[in-house]
């Protein structure tokens, strides 16, 4: 079964992103809600149902063979995270 198959894309946004000449498309389900909060000694992610899914798929995108190292997804607050939401950074790092 592919990643498709069991996580039905139901996205309202979607950004194409390329690297090295390879195109990933990231998608945000429709009502996903992402919170990421910085509590000093740890960051907590919270988020919907929707949202989880849209991480989960964030991450096998990043994942996809042929995917350069270094290749990465900036999210932010009014950038597919909630209002007051600290930056995250989502990178492939196939280095030791």
């Amino acid at each position: 079964m592919t990643a498709e198959q069991e996580m039905p894309l139901t996205a309202s946004t979607t950004m194409a992103a390329s690297a090295d000449g390879v195109s990933r498309v990231f998608s945000w389900e429709q009502d996903a809600r992402i919170n990421v909060r910085n509590l000093g000694a740890e960051i907590v992610i919270e988020a919907n149902a929707a949202g989880l899914r849209t991480l989960a798929r964030h991450v096998l995108t990043l994942a996809e063979a042929g995917t350069p190292d270094g290749s990465h997804l900036h999210l932010e607050d009014s950038n597919g995270l909630e209002e007051g939401s600290v930056g995250l950074v989502l990178e492939r790092d196939d280095g030791e």
